[in-house]
């Protein structure tokens, strides 16, 4: 538990890091972008209304100061445009302001420009503009080849940063980590450890009570009084043995002797008992168990698991209900059902089944017998098999607790 906690704690410090550093390196490239986008488009927009080039210069400025385009700009910028006519018909092709681009590759660019018919975007390197000249269209090309490498070198540098950043605090969270949760570890280890030698230190005075009462029942009789002790005692002795067995088998899951087992067969003959006595009680108690299935693991701890479970629908099954447990191969694994019906049972309450103590009667007094940690014990059976265990209904009146056991544990003869 501590090391998943742990886990856990990890994978959830990475993840938040890496959402907060997703939203700004993508925040800043996104930005970076847009700036270069925007530039482009305003110098496109002035050679557009000017039929492709640029304005004369006009050294005034306005009343403000501002001055809207800087006199170097026809100098630095780097641009050819093609006329065309409405059939698609090259007219002309001006490549007096770049080297880099040929007529042929240029008229090539316009062609398939004017059959995206897309106003604005990208052709590689290029930014573009269609802009109508009369019945002609006049496609402007601004070469922001330069912007482009400094916005991909900028957006990789950044994200090889922000990769080396999250592997150093991968590196130190894994480091304090142990450090983080020791803590809860010594909270929870002394909490198993209290409750393996309470469990054994409350067997002594339980003994002691239960021979005094068979000691008073041969001086005096029987009476209710004792049989109420010795009712009482036993149902003490039970749940103290129950929460020994938990905390043994969550101290350490390597108790399990795992080998290969006929799983089909324990199965039918662990339910075979609570046949009779599920007609004792008028219940009808159905099995559908595929024969031949094989299971590795512990074949003592997964006769427990059915018990638990089986023992659980009787428990709190309604009256004259239906109980029924089905075995089958499942998508390459095992997967062991029992369903029974019930009075009501809330969606809300079914995460709280596999808790210890936990009763869906909040009142606690169901008159069921049951201590609330049988679901517990089941869970942590099927962890230590890794397998998986779930509880669903329908329609709030019936409940169906879902064991699977993985492929890799899973066999069939």
């Amino acid at each position: 538990m501590i090391k998943k906690l742990r886990m856990k704690f990890i994978a959830l410090t990475m993840f938040s890091l890496l959402m907060v550093l997703l939203v700004i390196i993508g925040t800043i490239n996104l930005l970076n972008y847009k700036r270069i986008v925007e530039n482009a488009d305003s110098v496109l927009a002035i050679l557009s209304e000017n039929n492709g080039i640029f304005p004369k210069m006009n050294n005034d400025r306005r009343n403000d100061g501002f001055n809207p385009m800087s006199p170097e700009l026809p100098y630095e910028t780097r641009y050819f445009s093609v006329l065309i006519d409405s059939t698609g018909k090259i007219l002309a092709a001006d490549m007096g302001q770049i080297a880099a681009v040929n007529k042929d590759t240029a008229v090539e660019y316009a062609r398939n420009v004017f059959d995206l018919n897309r106003q604005k975007g990208f052709m590689g390197n290029y930014r573009f503009i269609q802009k109508a000249s009369g019945d002609n269209t006049r496609i402007i090309f601004m070469d922001c080849g330069r912007n482009l490498t400094t916005f991909r070198t900028f957006l990789w540098i950044s994200c090889a940063i922000s990769a080396l950043g999250l592997l150093a605090v991968f590196c130190m969270v894994a480091l304090l980590s142990k450090s983080i949760v020791k803590p809860f570890s010594e909270s929870y280890e002394k909490q198993k450890r209290f409750i393996t030698d309470a469990g054994h230190e409350i067997k002594t005075p339980l003994t002691i009570i239960d021979a005094d009462a068979d000691v008073l029942k041969l001086d005096i009789g029987e009476n209710e009084w004792l049989q109420d002790i010795q009712k009482q005692t036993q149902r003490l002795a039970e749940l103290t043995n129950s929460l020994v067995c938990l905390s043994r088998m969550e101290e350490d899951q390597n108790q399990f002797q795992m080998i290969g087992f006929p799983f089909s067969d324990v199965v039918s003959e662990t339910s075979q008992s609570f046949q009779a006595l599920a007609k004792s009680q008028n219940k009808t108690f159905n099995s559908r168990i595929q024969p031949m299935l094989s299971l590795h693991g512990d074949e003592k701890a997964i006769s427990q698991l059915i018990s638990i479970l089986l023992d659980n629908a009787l428990k709190y099954s309604s009256e004259n209900g239906d109980i029924s447990l089905s075995l089958e191969k499942h998508n390459k694994n095992i997967r062991l059902s029992v369903y029974n019906t019930t009075e009501f049972i809330s969606q809300e309450n079914l995460k709280y089944l596999f808790d210890r103590f936990y009763r869906t009667d909040p009142s606690r007094n169901s008159g069921t017998g049951g201590y609330g940690i049988g679901l517990s014990i089941a869970k942590t059976i099927v962890t230590a098999h890794k397998g998986k265990i779930t509880a669903s209904t329908q329609d709030e009146h019936s409940l169906t607790i879902t064991v699977t056991f993985p492929f890799s544990q899973a066999k069939t003869f």
